[in-house]
């Protein structure tokens, strides 16, 4: 698969026309990079001073909680863009921990080649503000949801709070104690609840570690 190929599956490059994305590729500094299975390639905390694409392979995205209490793991499959709310506004800096599951191909954009594209390309503008403002009216909807009905369906919904997509498979990294703070009931009654879940093969429970195959099977 050519360069223009990977560019016209990445939602920032859709809709361009073929003469728009060959001037693109010539003109623009991208950077290419392999990286091994098992690698961690940004942590929390990092700069971001541009735009990170996984062009193929598969990565895991951990997500902790601000007293690294608990963190919530995540695949994130190709082709993706990493996290671009945080290459702008108030902190610049990556709020999770991504690393390889597989030997993955990554694609490096500048902030300052994003911001000439912007000015020079007005459909790459509009995908960019599409995909900010897309980010923003999702996690401004989800305070509007319908509350959850029982114990089981706050679990859930707390997984899914904390997840960049409600798909696919999710790693809950929390002790009972913990989440039964969190959901502000008994370990029992979380433990219970969990169990039940269990017994429906949603998830599968661990020491510490709650696996879920699917997010979507849980939810409504």
């Amino acid at each position: 698969m050519t360069i223009l190929d990977q560019l016209l599956l990445l939602p920032l490059f859709q809709g361009m026309n073929t003469t728009d994305i060959e001037t693109l590729a010539g003109q623009t500094k991208f950077g290419f990079l392999r990286q091994q299975k098992g690698k961690t390639i940004i942590s929390e905390g990092d700069v971001c001073d541009g735009f990170d694409f996984l062009m193929n392979g598969t990565l895991l995205a951990v997500t902790y909680a601000d007293d690294h209490g608990y963190s919530i793991s995540e695949q994130i499959q190709a082709p993706a863009l990493l996290q671009p709310e945080c290459a702008f506004g108030l902190t610049q800096r990556y709020t999770r921990t991504f690393s390889t599951l597989t030997p993955c191909n990554m694609m490096k954009l500048d902030k300052s080649e994003i911001l000439r594209l912007s000015e020079d390309y007005v459909v790459f503008r509009l995908n960019l503000l599409n995909i900010l403002t897309t980010l923003s009216q999702r996690q401004q909807r989800s305070h509007w949801h319908r509350p959850p009905q029982d114990l089981q369906q706050r679990i859930v919904q707390f997984v899914a709070n904390h997840c960049s997509r409600p798909v696919g498979h999710k790693t809950l990294n929390i002790k009972m104690t913990r989440l039964a703070e969190e959901l502000n009931d008994s370990r029992l009654d979380v433990s219970r609840a969990l169990n039940d879940l269990q017994q429906q093969g949603l998830l599968t429970l661990h020491r510490g570690r709650i696996e879920i195959p699917d997010l979507r099977r849980l939810l409504p």
